[in-house]
């Protein structure tokens, strides 16, 4: 038995596989395995794989699946203590492997450790800083009110522990990540480590992805999860939940140039939940900026309204309501 297994889910990665796969090979802890699952890839992800000659290294192909089915088909395979998981185009910093095992094992109580995280672009590059949460043994409730992982790049867990809950629910094609989180803390204490270990990639064309699919699942996720009898003393959070998932919608639709951007006349309908569920954030700018910019982007042509927004950057920026999303209560 190794110390830790590693799975990379991969579909025609070819543009970020290769630094993904060095930067597990370049942990400062040796006693790990790296499970590969191509998923039908039609590029040379194959080709590039094949180029590492470490044998550390495993390569199964499956017909194309969804992220929670590959993980679940990794781990099969998985001989490790510990697991974690990697999306073929994020990073993981040297010791990240080594700092959450050793969590793990000084922290026996603890069946998840988890760490800071910071996006990156398309080369690599520094983009924002993402959650510095830091909250060790029950974590439930926090979670419940906000999914303060960050990404599936992020934890390692218990191997056992994730087979005996029959591993990611392969019928989600989104948040599939959050709802293990949740089934996870229900049950199991976390343990923190406070610094930055992810570097999770943000691509220009996966900034357009579709909001409305996005809500579909994590509502599913929501309901699931306030319905856990674990969940029956924290009923008083699924409003707070509920504001802060339609800010990230919100925010995930603007954040793009307009060019790029997949607006439809619904994302005016969640600004409105928005302040159904916080309706404080009416005292706050941010709120009628996003207004602004969604009537902006949905009555104007592309080009109109990229000239109109590069004209007024301080209105474009609706950053800040990721600032609004709510951590405690």
């Amino acid at each position: 038995m190794v110390l830790v297994s590693v799975i990379i889910p991969v579909y025609n990665g070819e543009k970020t596989i290769q630094e993904t796969i060095q930067s597990v090979l370049n942990q400062t802890i040796m006693d790990f395995e790296l499970i590969i699952i191509n998923s039908a890839s039609t590029d040379s992800t194959l080709e590039i794989i094949s180029q590492f000659k470490d044998p550390r290294i495993q390569t199964y192909s499956y017909p194309k699946a969804n992220v929670a089915v590959n993980r679940n088909r990794g781990l099969k395979y998985a001989s490790g203590e510990f697991i974690s998981f990697i999306d073929a185009d994020d990073l993981w910093t040297k010791d990240k492997l080594a700092d959450h095992c050793k969590a793990l094992q000084e922290n026996p109580q603890a069946v998840v450790a988890y760490s800071w995280t910071d996006a990156i672009d398309e080369n690599s590059i520094f983009l924002r800083r993402c959650s510095r949460a830091q909250w060790s043994g029950d974590v439930y409730s926090k979670l419940l009110l906000s999914e303060f992982i960050g990404s599936g790049s992020n934890v390692t867990i218990r191997t056992k522990v994730l087979r005996e809950l029959g591993g990611f629910d392969g019928s989600l094609t989104n948040t599939q990540d959050t709802d293990m989180w949740l089934k996870l803390a229900a049950k199991y204490h976390f343990v923190a480590i406070p610094k930055v270990q992810i570097l999770y990639r943000v691509l220009p064309f996966s900034m357009s992805s579709n909001v409305v699919g996005q809500e579909k699942s994590n509502l599913l996720v929501i309901e699931k999860a306030f319905a856990r009898t674990q969940a029956s003393s924290f009923q008083h959070l699924k409003r707070h939940r509920l504001a802060n998932l339609y800010k990230y919608l919100i925010y995930k639709a603007l954040d793009v140039p307009p060019l790029l951007a997949n607006l439809n006349p619904i994302t005016l309908k969640y600004l409105c939940l928005i302040i159904k569920y916080d309706p404080y954030i009416l005292f706050k700018p941010i709120i009628y900026k996003a207004f602004l910019k969604i009537i902006i982007i949905l009555i104007f042509p592309n080009n109109v309204s990229n000239n109109l927004l590069q004209k007024f950057p301080h209105l474009a920026n609706t950053s800040t309501l990721l600032g609004y999303i709510k951590f405690n209560i």
